[in-house]
């Protein structure tokens, strides 16, 4: 798999929990939370959506054959500028998986787009700063 190909992926990928708009091929138009996708073909599973009368659905799959558009109504979590963030406060104790969406920090910290979700004690509380601050500039 080429660079640009693992890079599509990984955005396609971000986009997992997020709220988007899905536009079809039939003319039809869905919105609801992206919470399954198919990598080999690109079709998508979107929870509590709507279609575009308005009527709620609990689930609507999605054949990629027939997925034209997929617009993002939120914008992604940038892991990365959070881990450029955690190496200036913890150098070279940083380990960042992007395309799994989480980071390491001195090899007992895992965090993520929810916050620390592994790991205690001081480094943990120190991690949970930089991340809170991280994110209320990101909103502010």
């Amino acid at each position: 798999m080429s660079i640009a190909q693992r890079r599509f992926f990984g955005e396609i990928t971000a986009l997992t929990d997020k709220h988007v708009i899905v536009s079809t091929t039939t003319g039809k138009t869905f919105t609801g939370t992206l919470v399954g996708i198919n990598p080999d073909n690109l079709s998508l599973c979107l929870a509590e959506a709507k279609d575009e009368e308005g009527r709620s659905l609990h689930r609507v799959f999605l054949n990629g054959n027939v997925v034209a558009q997929i617009l993002s109504v939120e914008k992604p979590f940038d892991v990365r500028a959070l881990a450029d963030r955690l190496e200036k406060v913890f150098p070279t104790m940083v380990k960042l998986y992007e395309d799994k969406g989480f980071i390491w920090v001195m090899d007992k910290v895992k965090v993520t787009e929810k916050g620390v979700v592994e790991g205690s004690g001081p480094a943990a509380e120190r991690v949970q700063k930089v991340y809170d601050q991280f994110i209320s500039e990101a909103k502010g």
